[in-house]
Formats: C-alpha cells, sequence, structure tokens
C-alpha cells in the first residue's frame, strides 16, 4: 500500500517536477482559473429549463457535462415545481438510473443508484456531508438535486454513513433570482391532504451582489394511503454575495415532519405475497414517526488571483427523532406477524470543506490543480426497546387493529435519554491535477485522496464501547475526457468508493442480531466506466459502461452479521434531456444491469443476481406546450422497473411493474399577478404493485407501491 501511494504521489507530481528540471527550463506562465470548477456559483440550465449544463464534481467544483469524467445529471427547480414534488424521492422519479426504497425500520428514503443504495444520511447539501435531513428532505427547499453516478470517495471523500457506491446526490438551496421572486402556492389531495408554500426572494446592491431567499412549507392531513396522516413544516432561509472577487452563500433551516399510522414496509418470511390494494393501510394506529432537524451551511470562496481560487465550505445538523413501529414479516398468504419497535434517535454533526485551486502552463500543457483538505465529526445517541417477537398477528388483506404491547422484552437504553452509541470522524486530504492538452481537447485528471477514518459503537445501555476501528485508505482516481467536436465528448475513468465498516443492526428477517452494534472492517469498492456524451443547442444525450465491485455484509442462519462477499455490477446507461423542439421537452432514458453475487459464504450464491437489482429500468417524461391553447401545457411520465429477487438463490422475485403519470398545467400571464393551475395524477392507472425490496444490507422487506394520487394546485405571484 505504501509503494502505491507513493507511485500516485508521483504520477502527480511528475507534470510539476520535470519542467522544472534543471537542464530542461521551462517558463510558467499563469492560468486564468475564474469560473472554471466554481465552487459557489452554478452551472447555467439546458434548454428546457428541466436540468442543467453540468453539476458539482466534489473538489473539481462546478464542471460543464462535456468536460467531466463522469456521468451527471441535474435536476432544475423548475422541474421540481411544476411537477409538484414533495421529496427528494419524487425528483428522482424522472432519473433512470435511480429507482427508490426505503430505509431499516424506518420512513428514510433510500436512493438506489446503479443498483446500489444511497442512504439520505449521505447526500450532501452544497457539497458538505451530513447535514441534511436523515429520513426525508422536502425538494421545494432546493435550487437543484444533482445526481453523481459512480464511485466517488477521490472527490467528495468517503460517505460518513457507509453507502455511496453507486453514486451520491447534491442538493443546492435556492437562490435569489436576478428579477426576483414573491409566489404563493396552495394545493390539495382530494383525500384530505393540504399544501401550502411561500417563496419569496430579491437581489440587492448596485449590481444584485446581494440576494435573499425565503422558503415556507406546510403539509397537513390524510393522503391518498388511507388513514395514514402527515404533518409536515419546513423554513428556510438563504442568502448570498457575489462579487468581483469574494463569493459566499448561507443557508439555514428547520424541517419537522411527523407521520400518524404510516403505512409500513413488509418483511419476507416466504416468497413475497400478492400485493394488497395500493391505498390499503396494514399499520398499526398507535405508529408513528417524528423527525425534527435544524441544519445550516456555508460555503464561499475567493479569487487570490487571477489564477488561484480558495475556498472554504461548512455547516452542522442538530437532528431528533422518535419513532413506534410495528414492521409486519409476511409469508407467501399475506399472513403476518410482528411486534412493536421503539426508537429514539438524537444526533450532531459538523461537517467542513476547504482547498485551493489553481492554474499554470508548463510548455504546451495547462494545469487545472487542486488541494482540498475535508472532515465530518458524528456523534449519535440511540436507545431502542421491543416488544415480543412475532406477537402481533394480523394480515396484509384484512387488517386488525390491537392494543399496543409492552416495549419491555429487548431494552437498549433509555428512550427519554438516549446514551452515545456512534462516534464517526473522517478527515481527508486530496490531490488533482488536471492537465489539459490539445486547444483544450484533451483533459487527463490524476488524484488521490487520503482518507482518515475512525468508528467507534458504544452499548445503548451501559454506554460501554463495544466496537472500535481506526486506519486509513488511499482512493486514487484517474479521468479523461476527449472532445472529440464542440459537441461530443468521450470519458473514461477508475474510481473507487471508500465505507467505513458497516454496522450489524439491531434486527433483520423479524428477529434481534445476535452482533449487534458489532461493525465490520473499512471497505473498498472499485469502479471502471467509459462513455460518450453529445449536447446540441437544444438537445442532449449520453452513454455510459460501468463495473462496480463491492464487498458487503450479511445476516447469516445463525442472526449474525458477518463478510458475506461481493456484488459486481456491470451495466449500460442512456440518457436524453432537453427541448429538441420549441414546446417540447424530454427527459428519458434506461438502464441494464448485471448484478452478480460473488465470493459468497461457501459459494452458494455465487453467480446469482443480488436482491432488489432490476435487469432493466426505463423512465421517459415528455411535455408538450399545447399550440392550439396559449398556456396550456400536457405532461406525461411512465417508469418501468423490470423483476426483482426477493432472496439470493433467486427462486423467489417479485414481478415487474409500470407506472403512468399525467398532468396538465395552465399559465394565465395577463396583468400584474400571474396564475398558475396545475392538476396531475401519479399512478394513473391505479396499479397495485411492489415497488421494492431489499433497500437496507443486512434486510430484505417490500415496500407497496403509491396508490393513485390525484394532486391539484395553484400559483400566484404577487
Amino acid at each position: 500500500m505504501q509503494r502505491f501511494r507513493l507511485a500516485l504521489c508521483a504520477a502527480l507530481v511528475m507534470p510539476w517536477t520535470a519542467y522544472a528540471a534543471p537542464e530542461a527550463p521551462t517558463v510558467l506562465s499563469p492560468v486564468d482559473v475564474r469560473g472554471q470548477g466554481a465552487q459557489v456559483e452554478m452551472t447555467e440550465r439546458f434548454a428546457g429549463d428541466q436540468v442543467a449544463r453540468g453539476a458539482r464534481a466534489g473538489l473539481l467544483g462546478n464542471l460543464d457535462t462535456l468536460f467531466s469524467p463522469f456521468s451527471t445529471q441535474a435536476y432544475t427547480a423548475e422541474l421540481i415545481h411544476q411537477q409538484q414534488a414533495d421529496s427528494i424521492g419524487d425528483v428522482l422519479q424522472n432519473d433512470p438510473t435511480v429507482r427508490l426504497a426505503k430505509g431499516f425500520g424506518n420512513f428514510q428514503e433510500v436512493y438506489i443508484v446503479r443498483g446500489f443504495p444511497v442512504f439520505s444520511d449521505d447526500l450532501t447539501l452544497n457539497g458538505v456531508y451530513g447535514i441534511l435531513p436523515r429520513q426525508f428532505v422536502a425538494a421545494e427547499l432546493m435550487e437543484r438535486v444533482e445526481v453523481f453516478r459512480g464511485a466517488n470517495s477521490f472527490i467528495n471523500g468517503a460517505a460518513p454513513g457507509g453507502s455511496a457506491v453507486g453514486g451520491t446526490l447534491n442538493l443546492v438551496p435556492k437562490r435569489a433570482p436576478s428579477d426576483g421572486i414573491r409566489q404563493f402556492t396552495a394545493g390539495f389531495e382530494p383525500a384530505g391532504l393540504g399544501y401550502g408554500q411561500l417563496d419569496v426572494g430579491q437581489r440587492f446592491g448596485a449590481d444584485q451582489q446581494w440576494g435573499a431567499r425565503f422558503n415556507s412549507v406546510l403539509r397537513q392531513g390524510e393522503g391518498a394511503v388511507e388513514d395514514e396522516e402527515r404533518d409536515l413544516k419546513v423554513f428556510a432561509a438563504g442568502t448570498d454575495y457575489a462579487g468581483n472577487r469574494l463569493r459566499v452563500s448561507l443557508d439555514l433551516g428547520h424541517q419537522d415532519n411527523r407521520l400518524d399510522q404510516p403505512r409500513p414496509q413488509v418483511g419476507l418470511a416466504a416468497s413475497a405475497p400478492p400485493p394488497p390494494d395500493a391505498d390499503r393501510n396494514f399499520a398499526q394506529p398507535w405508529t408513528y414517526s417524528d423527525d425534527r432537524q435544524l441544519f445550516g451551511v456555508m460555503r464561499g470562496e475567493y479569487d487570490l488571483s487571477p489564477s488561484a481560487t480558495a475556498w472554504v465550505g461548512f455547516g452542522g445538523r442538530q437532528g431528533e427523532e422518535a419513532n413506534v413501529l410495528a414492521n409486519p414479516t409476511s409469508d407467501g398468504s399475506g399472513a403476518t406477524t410482528n411486534n412493536r419497535f421503539d426508537n429514539a434517535r438524537e444526533d450532531n454533526i459538523l461537517s467542513f470543506d476547504s482547498g485551493v485551486r489553481f492554474g499554470i502552463a508548463t510548455g504546451p500543457v495547462r494545469h487545472l490543480a487542486a488541494v482540498s483538505y475535508s472532515q465530518v465529526r458524528q456523534r449519535s445517541r440511540n436507545a431502542f426497546a421491543f416488544s415480543a417477537f412475532g406477537g402481533i398477528a394480523g394480515n396484509l388483506y384484512a387488517p386488525v387493529d390491537v392494543a399496543p404491547p409492552p416495549a419491555d422484552v429487548f431494552v437498549g437504553g433509555d428512550l427519554d435519554n438516549p446514551r452515545k452509541t456512534e462516534d464517526v470522524d473522517f478527515s481527508g486530504l486530496a490531490l488533482a491535477d488536471t492537465l489539459v492538452l490539445f486547444d483544450q481537447r484533451l483533459r487527463a485528471t490524476l488524484g488521490l485522496r487520503i482518507q482518515d477514518i475512525e468508528t467507534a459503537s458504544f452499548d445503548a445501555s451501559s454506554g460501554a464501547l463495544t466496537a472500535a476501528y481506526r486506519d486509513d485508505e488511499t482512493s486514487p482516481f484517474v479521468g479523461i475526457v476527449w472532445r472529440g467536436t464542440p459537441t461530443m465528448s468521450f470519458y473514461a475513468n477508475y474510481a473507487e468508493s471508500l465505507q467505513p465498516g458497516e454496522t450489524a443492526p439491531a434486527q433483520a428477517n423479524g428477529q434481534p442480531v445476535s452482533n449487534s452494534g458489532d461493525m465490520l472492517r473499512p471497505r473498498v469498492s472499485t469502479q471502471l466506466e467509459a462513455g460518450v456524451k453529445r449536447e446540441t443547442e437544444r438537445l442532449g444525450l449520453s452513454a455510459a459502461v460501468f463495473r462496480i465491485d463491492r464487498p458487503f455484509g450479511v445476516v447469516d442462519a445463525q442472526q449474525t452479521f458477518v463478510e458475506g462477499g461481493e456484488q459486481r455490477n456491470t451495466g449500460v446507461e442512456l440518457a436524453i434531456y432537453g427541448e429538441p423542439r420549441p414546446g417540447i421537452r424530454l427527459i428519458g432514458g434506461l438502464t441494464w444491469l448485471d448484478a452478480e453475487l460473488r465470493k459468497t459464504q461457501g459459494g452458494s450464491d455465487n453467480g446469482k443476481t443480488a436482491i432488489g437489482v432490476p435487469d432493466l429500468q426505463i423512465n421517459a417524461n415528455v411535455e408538450w406546450d399545447v399550440p392550439a391553447m396559449a398556456g396550456l401545457t400536457a405532461e406525461g411520465r411512465v417508469i418501468y422497473t423490470d423483476r426483482q429477487f426477493t432472496n439470493t438463490a433467486n427462486t423467489a422475485s417479485i414481478p415487474s411493474w409500470t407506472r403512468w403519470d399525467a398532468g396538465l398545467r395552465y399559465h394565465l400571464g395577463a396583468g400584474p399577478q400571474p396564475v398558475t393551475l396545475r392538476a396531475r395524477v401519479e399512478n394513473l392507472t391505479g396499479e397495485d404493485y411492489w415497488a421494492s425490496t431489499g433497500g437496507f444490507p443486512g434486510a430484505n422487506y417490500l415496500v407497496l407501491g403509491a396508490p393513485r394520487t390525484v394532486i391539484l394546485s395553484a400559483t400566484v405571484a404577487f
């Protein structure tokens, strides 16, 4: 490992030392790097305003799509608003590389990218890890939802939650636009859920260098799932300054999300039963989930000279969660058993990111270099309590309400005053050098990140140390972009993803895990990828092939969490986006995946397909401005997901499913107060289907797809 690090360091510095050699002196001239890889400014919107022309690539900053050695997509606030998206998961229903699942034992959104889970703990806000609300993020707060596909420990550092193998997401808070914004949106779902959003922003100063934006969101009532009540309150404020040399943004947010009688996921004791009616709620009436989060982030950059820029970003989160759950485990007939599970959690996180990028020329070669240091510190407190396992009998098709049993069989800690159960300290130093040749047609990026990982877990009852690990790992990166024409580029990369050792869950398969809280060793996943991108003035196309190898842990037959083997995902991605003709906007594509299990215990599952990874995913979203009626837009979306295996033996699966969505909106632009009316129906055909299985390592459960949902809203500008 030491030799490997030295070799990589030598490869990074070789372009510099070679040109500095006394026997071959070369005059070094500065390179203007302002605007290249900016850490605060955003890339421009693409034709149709639904996606952007690039996204943030960690220490490399915002990169134009055609100059990036990665596969990315950035969805805009325009798309979020017009589709009436509720959560980040709703936005990602447009992405062919992403599928949505749920977290272990709660209602945390989990994003499956390239067949691997990305926990909401591992999203970044303005490039900073760990400070977004864990379970759910209101989509209305965001200016961009940026999807980064592929392993990314080099550019972002190791994800503190232990996921982000197949990719990750960066969320960008809203900014005040140049012409300001003042609008109020009111909406409802006929089942009884009401909605309101106030969005106000303005720029100030002689050159409009100052901006301020305020957002407030309220959702209350019963949604399309019967008896499932929602109470969401969100407040966020942001300000930014864009000067000649200094650019700064500051954002603060508070989110309180409570669900009463939320429909749970379903564990599997045998093959999957037929899905019940999509609007049926088999939750116990005394269950709930309450999640309160206070978070903030600052990011700034300063031009030290035309050829050097320094940046800093830091943020924090204070979170409290309380849950009383009763997640059923079902056999193939729909009969269920379950138990009560109470949980309390508190998080305190500080996250920091800093660096310098600079440009220099060595003869015919231009260098765009960067040095970055980042750190994440997380302190978590947790307590839990279970009732007797299997003590509540029921049926998915004929749910029966029961009195809540006492949660006194398996108890860890004090729910009213949880003890510290987890410490996570990550820090990393990253170096990158992008060599630019042949009139900017060739860009080769070499880099590495040396990551220090320190993790510790503690007993929830006694506070005693149960497991700890401290070590460092090096994540190298090589990326090449060849811009064959002004509208087309070819790229390839080798990248790695680094995860801390997984922590054994409290329960799996309806039973407690014998070594709950124990931690496995850190893991290194590897990726090879190549692709092509083309962007004309109005239409974007991309294609990529990749292979990712990831080691994993499993809960074995003795209910012990152990090393389990390796998952190799080989895939092909195709994407299309833009406005090929005025008034017609497209987002779509497909992903083909071969998720093969390798090196499994005893070789019993070698060659099998991983749980919950479909062979084929297809998304297509189309908008059409109706010529016969000015201001009227029709939209339609189709989402197809192939069958998914529910066991590693591949003897049971859930069938493929197709969801159709449709909507209309009408913009009345006359007068000083324009109004936009929207009507949208999701799951138009009312299909009953299991949307996902798996979703969280060490567990296997089903998530029922959402029922037919009607969403109506009106936006008034003032």
